[in-house]
């Protein structure tokens, strides 16, 4: 694989990404601030974490829906055209979203996420071309790590790019809520452009097309027939529950917790991106080296424990921020090494299907606990993060149980 190839690819994940980055702070400040206008002023704050859950909600629960079916497909029709297909798709979601925020309409907004998840499979799709293009389990590795990469920079990105074009301050009269999507949909364009010119599907292979409306269930029923696959999922759904019901609620809790704003929030996912980034980039690797796949997320787990609780006890926001940081740097070296687990249990001619795995278990989780966390925050703002917290520790006891069998160990060692 060329170096602009890959590049390409990395634009891929960072531009998906960049959609969470930079959106999430945004729909919170909509939802929770009655200065922007969106939601009526005498909306109580209960009703307030009820909608914003139900927009993350459907994006996480449409990108359940898409993306295991796209990256599927991808193994057909190609991983280029699978691509080119989220980016359109994504096109299209930007479009709603803005004429939403024009309208001040909450269901278009829902409508425009709900369009943008279920063309949001990108991220397995691009590890799977990693995957075709990597000669060896370390050069798959390093490329997934360079893929989380990619998403740490979109989680950087986004909140930067999100605060700098929405504040007349930075950006002057042309700064607006509306502007950084804008920016996004040129962003999607570029990448278009960058796919279509630079990358070439490296695997020549293509495996029967076939239509199939409930594919994404059909895909995870499969999961019964690989038990190598399944007690690796049983990990990786408690691993992701944690993970994202400390990931979406944590700007809706410092904006409830401590009345910050945009900018506030913007820096918490900063925090997240760059600590993710700094940890896939340049701990990865001697991690692995030094400890086993086992170790690695036994221990990046338990930092999950430690910092979902002490986030909600601290009375600090400043350490709010820092287990924000310990919590993703822990995540940005266990992550790649669940995928990579994941990809050492299916051959060559499974890769789109096991990655779209992996994006379904993580979406539905995010999804679940979307709809879930909002309404438990109307009655304790720290309920997610006790979710997350016990969501952790029941991980570390599937660990010690479902990962204790021959095959299981022969790719976590």
């Amino acid at each position: 694989m060329t170096a602009l190839a890959r590049f390409a690819l990395l634009a891929v994940v960072f531009v998906d990404l960049i959609g969470q980055g930079l959106v999430f702070p945004i729909i919170n400040t909509l939802m929770m601030d009655p200065q922007q206008a969106f939601l009526p002023v005498s909306t109580p704050e209960a009703t307030r974490h009820f909608n914003y859950g139900l927009v993350i909600g459907t994006f996480f629960l449409s990108w359940f829906l898409g993306a295991a079916y796209i990256s599927k497909i991808s193994d057909s029709i190609g991983r280029k055209n699978a691509i080119m297909i989220c980016l359109a798709g994504a096109l299209v979601g930007y479009v709603i979203t803005i004429v939403a925020l024009s309208m001040d309409s909450l269901w278009l907004l829902i409508m425009g996420r709900a369009i943008t998840g279920f063309t949001a499979g990108n991220q397995p799709i691009a590890q799977a071309a990693m995957i075709d293009a990597s000669r060896n389990d370390a050069e798959k590795a390093r490329n997934m790590g360079y893929i989380v990469a990619g998403i740490s920079a979109g989680l950087v990105g986004g909140p930067i790019l999100g605060g700098f074009l929405s504040d007349k301050g930075m950006f002057g009269d042309m700064a607006s809520i509306h502007t950084p999507f804008y920016f996004a949909f040129a962003l999607v364009v570029a990448t278009m452009f960058l796919v279509q010119l630079y990358y070439h599907d490296a695997r020549e292979h293509r495996e029967k097309f076939r239509i199939r409306p409930l594919e994404i269930f059909l895909l995870l029923w499969r999961i019964r027939e690989y038990p190598t696959v399944l007690h690796i999922s049983m990990v990786f759904f408690g691993f992701m529950v944690a993970n994202v019901s400390f990931y979406i609620f944590m700007d809706n809790y410092l904006t409830s917790r401590f009345q910050i704003g945009l900018f506030g929030t913007s820096m918490a996912m900063m925090v997240l991106g760059v600590s993710l980034a700094t940890s896939s980039t340049f701990l990865l690797e001697p991690a692995q080296k030094r400890f086993s796949k086992r170790t690695i997320v036994v221990i990046s787990t338990t930092l999950m424990v430690v910092c979902s609780m002490l986030f909600v006890l601290t009375p600090s926001q400043a350490i709010c921020y820092a287990m924000i940081a310990v919590f993703y740097a822990g995540f940005g070296v266990a992550y790649p090494t669940l995928l990579g687990i994941f990809s050492a249990s299916v051959d060559d001619s499974e890769q789109g299907w096991i990655m779209g795995i992996t994006t379904a278990q993580f979406t539905l989780a995010a999804g679940i606990m979307s709809f879930v966390g909002g309404d438990l925050m109307s009655i304790d703002i720290r309920a997610p993060f006790y979710i997350s917290f016990g969501a952790a520790l029941l991980t570390l006891v599937l660990l010690a149980v479902a990962w204790n069998r021959p095959d299981i160990k022969r790719v976590t060692s």
